[in-house]
């Protein structure tokens, strides 16, 4: 038998400023899977986590969590259920040390945490920092370990993880394929990850879903999706010769 999706959404629509934006989005994912969402700049896959992450209600659709109807709830009550998001810019605390914002991780929200786990979810995904160091004295790629640690903490069960390689050169790219390898495989997570890097997706994808203008056009794996007339026809033959985003 088929394991049902962990998270999940249904025909997910969405109006903003009198734009559509989203028109019928349906997908799941399972515990230790990893689903990509691709599709040029404007094709709603940032206003579509806006909505799976509760900052944004649908017009319409349903979004799902361990078979709970979660639609309603907002984006802290997520959080507690073991929703975690990235962002596209990885935002650190200018006038707070490593250490500091750890601590402020684990007092989030009781039942507050320990150093032991800031310690386990700094080492899952190698984060080798001084805790006296002030966090914006971090590169992208320490910023991003950090924020994905202090979300680790919680233990979350999906993670949604909008363009993590976004600023990073090859060798680090590399480096967010073996965390995320970790993440779903070992931890068992689900991770939903919009991204424009193709080489991360080609590797660490079970499945991708291809956005155009809100729509679904294509979903499967990412060879199959590339070879799909529709994402062809979009993306591949433009007259601008602009490629896959």
């Amino acid at each position: 038998m088929t394991a049902s999706p962990l998270f999940s959404c249904v025909d997910i629509t969405l109006d903003l400023g009198g734009r559509s934006i989203l028109r019928g989005i349906s997908f799941g994912v399972k515990s230790g899977e990893v689903m990509g969402i691709i599709g040029p700049n404007g094709a709603g896959k940032t206003s579509l986590f806006e909505v799976l992450s509760g900052r944004i209600s649908p017009k319409a659709g349903k979004v799902s969590f361990a078979g709970r109807d979660i639609t309603a709830l907002p984006l802290h009550k997520r959080a507690r259920l073991g929703i975690g998001r990235t962002y596209q810019t990885p935002i650190v605390p200018e006038d707070m040390t490593v250490a500091q914002v750890l601590k402020a991780a684990r007092q989030a929200y009781k039942p507050y945490l320990t150093p032991d786990d800031s310690e386990w979810g700094a080492g899952l995904v190698d984060f080798r920092i001084p805790g006296a160091m002030m966090a914006d004295r971090l590169d992208t790629l320490n910023r991003r370990k950090l924020l994905i640690a202090c979300l680790l903490m919680r233990r979350p069960s999906v993670l949604l993880m909008d363009e993590p390689a976004a600023g990073l050169i090859n060798s680090e790219i590399d480096e967010l394929d073996d965390i995320m390898r970790v993440l779903a495989k070992e931890l068992n997570i689900a991770i939903v990850l919009i991204e424009h890097r193709m080489e991360l997706l080609d590797t660490i994808a079970d499945r991708v879903l291809v956005m155009d203008a809100g729509e679904t056009i294509a979903e499967g794996s990412f060879a199959e999706t590339l070879k799909n007339p529709r994402v062809k026809a979009a993306y591949f033959e433009t007259e601008s010769g602009e490629g896959l985003h």
